[in-house]
């Protein structure tokens, strides 16, 4: 599957559930407690992050989609940090601070990275929380392309069902991340993303994959779903749509940190991609990307719009090495979101020598990404004259690529790189020394037309690639 990072910010997410508040103390220990057999943590930094369906939201806004949050909270200290936090981070708002209702939080002790022990502050709330998230359901919806119910069994989901069924009527997607084990309060939703030990709780054990496959489409059958996104740690992912093939997507996490957040992870960008128009496989393979980004980082956290990109790019192999132009121009635009200067540099590299490498190295540091360009064999042709090239664009590409100084290569067929310059629009554009003035670098004027700069490097004497053929030629 080729995946294609969707236009997030076309999106619009309306998150409804549990809203929670998780707080970290963090420290260095070095000594056991005189008192019990515990370490003893010298708290240094304490630290708050929205939790619940406050993440999922949070996750939202970093993809660079609108995110609006509704849900309970107390009227709390921990309540004024959540909307702090939240409205700082471009949610919008729209928190109820029910009377009678401490604001859930989860505190976790930290130290030397590892989680030492977590202690959860929550009381059940004095009376009902739901019924008051369907008089407000219509205001909130209006605009929105997905909504979201993330049910942490806190409250406000109690009776999710009103919920669904309005925002299915009106053709919106229900995307719902279970923690009650009755999974018929959640009829009629769109997407169900449990994990494997929430689905086995009410569909029974699943120990290979035939049987998860079998027993979730018995389960999409009777609660009438559209889906099912079931996530599996270390075995990755499973999505199961009606009708069709399930789809198995492996782990994509180099190391697992900390798990904590990883499901609000998940659905944050399922919602996001499916409202700014992605298929639900789509959706589902960017979120397990996204779930092995998270589950490296500490603590709840969210992944950025630009690490998702990168993540998908390397999956595709588009981090380094030789590209199309097409995948140039995505990996470009990437380097450019992050504020990286491109090095832009081309030549037919025949030959690779000394000359060339010494040549690159300088280049690379000029900025912090560089594109070579190669000439192909045609263009090579029509520039060196017969017999050339000595090997094939192909080969030429592969060794460049294999250089650590270069980042991207490229073919062009043009005699000059002149399109190429004003397509990728380099901050640098790169020559050797024994390109002299401002007239024998071809492409000069357009590079200088932008505002980018034109850099001659020292010249290496006496290594030449025409040099080394017609020595290889006169002894051969």
């Amino acid at each position: 599957m080729k995946l294609e990072m969707p236009r997030f910010n076309d999106a619009v997410v309306l998150v409804l559930g549990d809203v929670m508040l998780d707080r970290y103390w963090e420290g260095p220990t070095s000594r056991i407690s005189p008192e019990a057999p515990v370490p003893v943590v010298k708290v240094e930094q304490i630290t708050d992050r929205p939790g619940g369906a406050g993440n999922v939201a949070l996750n939202i806004a970093a993809l660079g989609a609108s995110a609006r949050l509704g849900g309970y909270t107390g009227d709390d200290e921990m309540a004024d940090s959540l909307q702090a936090m939240l409205t700082g981070a471009g949610v919008e708002c729209a928190l109820t601070r029910a009377a009678g209702y401490a604001t859930t939080t989860k505190l976790r002790v930290i130290s030397r990275h590892q989680q030492l022990i977590r202690l959860d502050f929550e009381e059940a709330a004095s009376g009902p929380l739901s019924p008051a998230l369907d008089a407000g359901l219509p205001a909130l919806l209006a605009g929105c392309a997905v909504l979201v119910l993330s049910d942490y069994a806190k409250g406000a989901l109690a009776a999710p069902g009103p919920l669904i069924a309005f925002a299915r009527e009106r053709g919106i997607p229900v995307l719902v991340d279970p923690k009650s084990c009755d999974f018929s309060r959640y009829r009629g939703a769109t997407l169900l993303t449990p994990n494997l030990k929430e689905l086995e709780t009410v569909v029974g054990p699943c120990p290979t994959e035939a049987e998860l496959v079998t027993r979730g489409q018995q389960l999409m059958a009777d609660l009438e779903l559209g889906g099912l996104l079931v996530t599996r740690g270390e075995h990755g992912m499973t999505l199961l749509l009606p009708g069709q093939e399930e789809l198995h997507m492996p782990a994509r996490a180099r190391e697992v940190f900390d798990v904590t957040g990883a499901g609000d992870t998940v659905i944050a960008v399922v919602a996001a991609a499916v409202a700014a128009g992605s298929g639900m496989a789509q959706a589902a393979a960017l979120a397990n990307i996204a779930a092995g980004i998270v589950v490296g980082k500490l603590g709840t956290a969210a992944v950025s719009m630009p690490e998702l990109r990168r993540a998908v790019l390397r999956d595709q192999g588009l981090g380094r090495g030789a590209l199309s132009l097409e995948q140039l121009q995505i990996a470009v635009a990437d380097a450019r979101s992050q504020g990286e200067r491109l090095v832009f540099t081309n030549g037919c590299f025949d030959i690779l020598h000394a000359g060339h490498v010494t040549y690159l190295e300088q280049a690379r540091k000029l900025g912090e990404r560089l594109v070579v360009a190669v000439n192909s064999d045609d263009s090579v042709r029509q520039l060196k004259g017969p017999g050339r090239p000595i090997n094939p664009a192909d080969r030429r590409m592969a060794v460049l690529a294999g250089l650590e100084a270069v980042d991207w290569v490229v073919s062009f067929d043009d005699d000059t790189p002149c399109e190429l310059l004003r397509l990728l629009r380099p901050d640098i554009l790169v020559k050797g020394g024994d390109y002299a003035g401002k007239e024998a670098v071809v492409g000069w004027d357009i590079v200088e037309a932008y505002g980018g700069e034109v850099r001659v490097l020292d010249f290496v004497d006496d290594v030449s690639t025409s040099a080394i053929v017609s020595r290889i030629r006169q002894e051969g």
